[in-house]
């Protein structure tokens, strides 16, 4: 054996042997998030302020009412449009003030890094803001179930 061929399989010998890395651990869910994942700041709403974890593909984390999230991201979501993108500078609105509530999100939507602040300032804030208003864990009143009406005789 040369010398040359000696050295190459010193260098090598540390790699061939190595024990394989152990996969990294998965959530406390069971489920592997590696994609969507946003982190929900609501503040000055008059109560509480709240923080969420969402996760979507698959929807899970500590929001309220992930799967309904996830869905109003998704269908606000296309190719070349950034869903959290400011209302553009200059844009004709309203001076109807909304509320005192803000909200941060921050995290990976669609594999590209989010940061976004919201705020009812006007009639186009207040109109983005709702644009994701189950993203802030506001509840759109869903239908309650009520039973059979039962005929009376």
């Amino acid at each position: 054996m040369s010398l040359r061929r000696l050295a190459l399989a010193v260098a090598l010998a540390p790699t061939l042997f190595a024990a394989p890395a152990a996969a990294a651990p998965l959530p406390l869910d069971g489920l592997d998030h590696d994609g969507d994942h946003l982190t929900i700041t609501v503040t000055d709403r008059g109560t509480h302020d709240v923080r969420y974890e969402l996760y979507c593909h698959p929807a899970g984390g500590t929001h309220p009412h992930a799967r309904e999230a996830c869905d109003q991201l998704d269908g606000q979501t296309s190719w070349g449009k950034d869903p959290f993108a400011p209302v553009p500078r200059g844009q004709m609105c309203t001076m109807i003030y909304g509320g005192p509530e803000h909200a941060h999100i921050a995290g990976t939507w669609a594999g590209r890094p989010v940061s976004a602040d919201f705020d009812r300032t006007n009639g186009c804030e207040t109109a983005r803001w709702n644009r994701f208003s189950t993203v802030f864990g506001e509840s759109k009143g869903l239908p309650k179930k009520t039973s059979p009406q039962t005929s009376r005789t």
